[in-house]
């Protein structure tokens, strides 16, 4: 890990940095940085693939909190370029690329349009959830409650008061779906914004739906979540995203499950992280200690005399199941903190100072290197 830069340093930002100023160091790095704007200059590649391994890691509560207190030790495996800093550019780089993007070709956001893929399908549409860490020891069903657009029953999804398809040619594109857009050298076409690229038009709209083919409708759905899934995942349930006028298939849901971090566990992939406090005798002598794993089951760990402060336990097979491979779980690491008293009865004073003159401390330490955890 000696050739890797600190994450804060790469994006040039405080320890104690906002996510907001995080986000708006990543942009500025990308901008400057993204091959597409530095073709051929493998420098600069390098510093966009540098800042968007720090911006996964950093953007991340989790993955943060689990940086901050182990290093990069904390959080092999879970980061690399082409992760998860690249799930909503739009968002990113909102009044940026992302607006561009949108304004001259027509696309952006979480929605997939149907002008993308397939035209006979309706939108597919995207929900947060979120769950708790302990949740997902292992497979369990979640209820969720969202909105999205029904076949209006009034016309049958035809968006025509007499209940069949009733269509003028459309006014604005002159029927051909889209609308082309000249700039000095450059000629585009994006979708036409009257007829939704469907090239024509109601001409006698439904009343009920107000000649759109589709209303609002609030459904509730139990969704299975898999075991060890990671926060972020998409878990896709097929035809339950928007209808769409005059197209017998919906899109599809996109549930995005968002993990909650824990209040003592940290995640990293499978494996899960833990400090555990223990007293000066007890690291000195130690001991058989009753740990509580996220199941809050009880397992023994055994703390080696003489273990020293910071220092990593291993706990085999005590993580979480592997994602799409429950069969399988990472490892539980416990971080040892010794703990000194803070105060001291007599009793207790005199037999340290007794252990002080036992072991002929040294009252002038020499330094030692530091230590990276």
């Amino acid at each position: 890990m000696a050739d890797k830069r600190d994450y804060y340093e790469v994006l040039g930002v405080q320890k104690n940095a906002t996510q907001e100023e995080i986000k708006k160091a990543y942009r500025k790095l990308a901008i400057e940085n993204h091959p597409d704007k530095n073709p051929g200059d493998k420098a600069a590649e390098e510093r966009f693939k540098e800042a968007t391994e720090a911006y996964e890691v950093l953007s991340d509560e989790t993955k943060r909190k689990n940086y901050d207190s182990y290093g990069f030790a904390g959080v092999d495996g879970s980061q690399g370029f082409g992760g998860a800093a690249y799930r909503d550019f739009s968002d990113l780089f909102s009044g940026g690329f992302g607006s561009i993007f949108e304004d001259l070709f027509g696309f952006g956001g979480a929605s997939r349009s149907r002008s993308q893929g397939n035209p006979n399908v309706g939108q597919s549409i995207r929900v947060n959830i979120e769950v708790d860490l302990q949740d997902i020891v292992a497979d369990f069903k979640k209820e969720m409650t969202y909105s999205h657009q029904v076949a209006c029953e009034a016309c049958h999804g035809t968006g025509s008061a007499k209940g069949t398809a009733s269509n003028r040619t459309c006014p604005t594109c002159g029927g051909a779906g889209q609308i082309r857009q000249s700039s000095g050298f450059f000629s585009m076409s994006r979708t036409c914004p009257t007829c939704g690229g469907r090239g024509s038009v109601i001409s006698d709209p439904c009343p009920n739906c107000r000649g759109t083919g589709t209303v609002r409708k609030s459904q509730t759905l139990k969704i299975k979540i898999p075991a060890g899934i990671e926060s972020g995942s998409d878990i896709i349930i097929p035809q339950m995203g928007n209808a769409v006028a005059n197209v017998a298939t919906p899109g599809d849901l996109y549930v995005r499950v968002n993990v909650r971090p824990h209040r003592y566990f940290v995640r990293s992939g499978e494996d899960l992280y833990v400090q555990i406090p223990i007293s000066m005798t007890q690291a000195a002598l130690g001991l058989d200690i009753n740990v509580r794993n996220l199941q809050d089951e009880t397992i023994k760990v055994s703390i080696p005399a003489g273990i020293q402060n910071g220092k990593i336990i291993r706990v085999k097979g005590q993580g979480l199941p592997r994602y799409r491979n429950s069969d399988s779980r990472g490892d539980m690491y416990i971080k040892v903190q010794i703990e000194t008293p803070r105060r001291l009865g007599l009793k207790a004073r005199q037999i340290m100072k007794e252990l002080s003159e036992a072991m002929g401390e040294n009252d002038s330490p020499t330094p030692v290197q530091f230590e990276n955890n």
